[in-house]
């Protein structure tokens, strides 16, 4: 009997893992390992062991898939806290919807979505950022000097920060960030 195909389908196990492993596109990932499941499902099945097969394909690889894909699309947004006036005149400050606009095609690239996250004050923004609530803030500088309304942006995560420092072309913010250790103490 000429087995060939089964070494065939064999041998795909390990391709498709290595190309699950090296994936950067969490999405694409997810269908590899759907794709990879269906492989050890089929060679369990070809193999004789129908039970495990079965339970390979229910849970392995239905099951798992679903769950993967709700942890990476909870994981995938970046909340950013603003002050509650801007939200309100947005459409008469073009200089915060060009900014949010930057960051929106800055974290498309990254596979992320942006969520704005409105808050009173200042003090409650830092807050918010402090205790963890948001990922960073953005909020107008006081400074009536300047002829261009600008903002300070405040990052909490290192890996958002480096995106954002090397990817953002806007002139309308500077950006800082801020190492929030868990006891509640601030550096920058």
């Amino acid at each position: 009997m000429n087995d060939s195909y089964l070494y065939i389908i064999i041998a795909l196990l390990p391709l498709t893992a290595g190309l699950l492993v090296t994936q950067v596109n969490p999405y694409h990932a997810l269908i590899l390992r759907g794709v990879l499941g269906a492989i050890a499902a089929m060679v369990d099945a070809v193999l004789g062991a129908a039970d495990v097969a079965l339970t390979e394909a229910l849970m392995g690889t239905v099951l798992s898939i679903v769950l993967y894909a709700v942890a990476v699309r909870s994981s995938l947004v970046l909340r950013l806290g603003v002050i509650d006036d801007q939200l309100i005149e947005k459409n008469q400050d073009s200089n915060f919807q060009e900014l949010i606009n930057d960051f929106r095609s800055v974290f498309s690239k990254h596979y992320m979505r942006l969520e704005l996250v409105p808050y009173n004050s200042n003090q409650s923004l830092q807050k918010a950022l402090i205790e963890k609530e948001v990922h960073a803030t953005c909020a107008p500088l006081l400074e009536t000097e300047q002829a261009q309304e600008t903002y300070k942006t405040a990052i909490r995560v290192q890996r958002i920060y480096n995106i954002i420092e090397s990817e953002l072309s806007s002139p309308n913010t500077t950006l800082t960030y801020i190492n929030v250790l868990d006891s509640g103490d601030k550096h920058s």
